[in-house]
């Protein structure tokens, strides 16, 4: 398993047991669940933190790109717009297909990286 993972569940445990959930504001309620259908399952928790910490990666900011472009060629009737939109899409595409193939780098969010690492260890 995620060393991350262990560590988070290891300090979840420990404030359990120390009664820091107890009488929470809105125990008991439904929670507001975001739509992030949009994000792989394997980033959700990524992107939730990243975005928490008022940071998105480039893939997820690209991503929402293309979802509003594909939403927009829908719509659109004339054939040069349309092609002219078609061709901003596939660029998008193979920027976003470039992209994945390398691993998001902490180091691309140095503030971010250094307040996860605090926060984990301290």
């Amino acid at each position: 398993m995620d060393p991350l993972v262990l560590i988070a569940e290891e300090k979840i445990r420990e404030a359990m047991a120390r009664g820091e959930f107890d009488n929470l504001p809105g125990a008991g309620k439904p929670l507001a669940l975001e739509d992030d259908s949009m994000v792989p399952e394997d980033l959700r928790v990524s992107y939730k933190i990243l975005k928490n910490a008022g940071c998105l990666p480039p893939e997820l900011e690209l991503r929402k790109e293309i979802v509003t472009l594909k939403s927009l060629l829908s719509a659109i009737e004339e054939e040069g717009e349309k092609r002219r939109k078609l061709k901003e899409l596939d660029g998008k595409l193979l920027r976003l297909n470039l992209m994945r193939k390398r691993p998001l780098q902490l180091e691309d969010f140095p503030e971010y990286r250094d307040r996860v690492i605090e926060k984990l260890t301290g």
